[in-house]
């Protein structure tokens, strides 16, 4: 079922629904996702953060869950998996530091394989070096590095829920986004969803 494997990049304190929500959807459409960590190995775990919007200037942070790493990131071949996940929080800020996220990442871009990335994971995108003439979002305090990068910055509407196609890459600002997130990075997978 090779044809049929995702792969996950999350760190301690990844954003606590932008890693177990994709998971769970994605596992329950039949796909294998791998979540991975530098660092870590199957087995092992990582702490989440729960983001939310409660009228402050910027997201108040609670502790969330653990979530299960359930792939070896140094076994990581990019021609085992179907598409790539790279979820918000603060996780981002550090796993971009790794030079090998970062080949991953290209090699992801490179054979134009779908990537879906949310909220603050467009830093690991801008890291990368992939973002140049693509049009996208992130989490608007993420918007100075998106620009940097060389993308266009798609606008977030009121409710943080709508998100962008170009190409092989779908983005969102955040987890309220989760189901046109979701859903085109599906489509883009070349699965058909019934509703």
């Amino acid at each position: 079922m090779s044809d049929k494997k995702i792969l996950m990049l999350v760190g301690d304190f990844v954003e606590d629904y932008e890693a177990m929500v994709p998971f769970q959807c994605l596992s329950m459409l039949g796909y294998t996702v791998h979540a991975v960590c530098p660092g870590k190995n199957s087995g092992d775990k990582v702490r989440t953060a729960i983001h939310d919007f409660e009228g402050d200037q910027t997201y108040s942070e609670k502790p969330g869950h653990n979530f299960a790493i359930t792939y070896d990131f140094d076994k990581v071949v990019v021609d085992d998996y179907v598409g790539l996940i790279i979820p918000g929080g603060r996780a981002p800020e550090y796993i971009r530091l790794n030079e090998r996220v970062l080949e991953i990442v290209r090699e992801f871009s490179a054979k134009h394989k779908p990537i879906a990335s949310v909220c603050h994971g467009q830093q690991v995108l801008a890291a990368a070096g992939v973002l140049e003439g693509k049009l996208c979002t992130a989490y608007p305090a993420v918007k100075p590095d998106v620009l940097r990068a060389g993308a266009a910055w798609g606008e977030v509407n009121e409710t943080f829920s709508n998100a962008y196609v170009d190409g092989n890459l779908v983005t969102a600002a955040a987890w309220p986004g989760h189901p046109e997130w979701l859903r085109k990075f599906v489509e883009l997978l070349g699965a058909e969803i019934k509703i």
